[in-house]
């Protein structure tokens, strides 16, 4: 099961769009997909010190989040990181959880100047869990989109590369 989640806080969102088009990329390469954010949950998730004490949609998403087979992860960038509640919610997910899990890494910005967020902060979060990060990340910008979807010629080029390398990760596994 592909998981998409995105650390959105409000609809409509640039990143849980820029996270639907890379799920809409890889198709049904992994089953059927679900796409998650923190719209209608946050409050739910932030008043959390361990994952035993979410409950309902909030437990929900955590546990679709450590059995995904695959997951797409993005977050808004604010003060040239990933946002306090993004980092919160893979704090109450399992050190275990995403071992060897295929995952593309993926933001949002206002300019260009936040790109390499998705290096610098994202990357290594998630080689905490050992998982398998995939060699391109997307980042996009708020001139990247039109009318709340993704239009740059070169960013959707990275999100086809992202998701080629999700899809040959996938056939790898399942050799």
């Amino acid at each position: 099961m592909l998981i998409g989640f995105s650390a959105n806080l409000q609809r409509p969102s640039k990143t849980r769009a820029l996270v639907a088009e890379i799920v809409e990329r890889l198709g049904d390469r992994f089953g059927p997909a679900s796409l998650h954010d923190l719209s209608e949950t946050a409050r739910m998730f932030g008043g959390a010190l361990q994952a035993g004490e979410l409950t309902g949609e909030a437990a929900d998403i955590l546990a679709v989040i450590e059995r995904a087979d695959a997951l797409v992860v993005a977050s808004p960038v604010h003060k040239g990181s990933y946002t306090g509640l993004f980092k919160h919610v893979f704090d109450l997910v399992r050190p275990d959880a995403l071992y060897g899990k295929p995952v593309i890494v993926a933001a949002t910005g206002g300019g260009p100047r936040h790109a390499l967020v998705v290096e610098h902060q994202m990357r290594p979060l998630f080689g905490f869990f050992r998982a398998q990060v995939m060699p391109t990340a997307v980042y996009a910008c708020d001139a990247d989109f039109s009318d709340g979807k993704l239009v740059d010629r070169l960013v959707k080029e990275r999100v086809a590369d992202a998701a080629a390398e999700l899809g040959d990760s996938r056939a790898a596994l399942t050799a």
